[in-house]
């Protein structure tokens, strides 16, 4: 039997597997954190896309809401539009049969002797009459007449010149109108 002698360095050949061991490990190790890292990429990268397809359908809502809310600030404002509309009609319908009982009123008041020139309604609650009277007392039993009317108050005499070629008196009266009606409707609603 022979005896077999090894020549190689024996550590150096040990090292050496011992050295290809680390370096597949090292390899296996990196692969595997490689493998790791890209699946904790495309986890989190997954999770981006998600989050910005959220965003995106939330926007999208988002802009379909203001697109509501707009139009319902339109409707919003057609309906105040309307309702302004409609207090105007109502004032107005309320309003109409007052012209037919002011001038009823200024025509079975005025007393014989005054002739009235100009008949004028400012702010909605004042009146402005002028005329000529054959004299001041037939000014005055106009504005004393004028004074007792319902519909009429606080008569007060502005100018009264008397021409004294004519004998007549030119004359400028100011009243407040008032509505009889609304004053009854509120001490009924007051009454109740």
């Amino acid at each position: 039997m022979s005896t077999k002698i090894n020549l190689l360095p024996w550590r150096e050949a040990h090292r050496k597997t011992k050295n290809t061991e680390f370096f597949v490990v090292l390899g296996i190790c990196s692969a595997l954190v490689g493998l790791l890292g890209f699946g904790g990429f495309k986890y989190a990268e997954d999770k981006v896309n998600f989050q910005n397809e959220r965003n995106g359908r939330l926007n999208n809502e988002i802009a379909l809401l203001a697109e509501e809310l707009k139009e319902i600030k339109e409707l919003e404002q057609t309906k105040a539009n309307l309702l302004a509309r409609m207090e105007i009609i109502q004032q107005l319908q309320s309003q109409r049969p007052q012209i037919v009982h002011t001038f009823h009123e200024v025509a079975t008041r005025i007393p014989d002797g005054v002739f009235l020139q100009n008949l004028k309604q400012s702010d909605n609650k004042r009146m402005i009459i002028e005329g000529r009277a054959e004299s001041n007392a037939r000014v005055s039993a106009l504005m004393r007449t004028l004074d007792r009317s319902d519909y009429f108050s606080n008569p007060k005499l502005e100018v009264i010149e008397a021409d004294q070629d004519d004998g007549v008196s030119t004359f400028r009266l100011v009243m407040s109108q008032v509505s009889p009606h609304a004053e009854t409707t509120e001490e009924e609603d007051n009454g109740l």
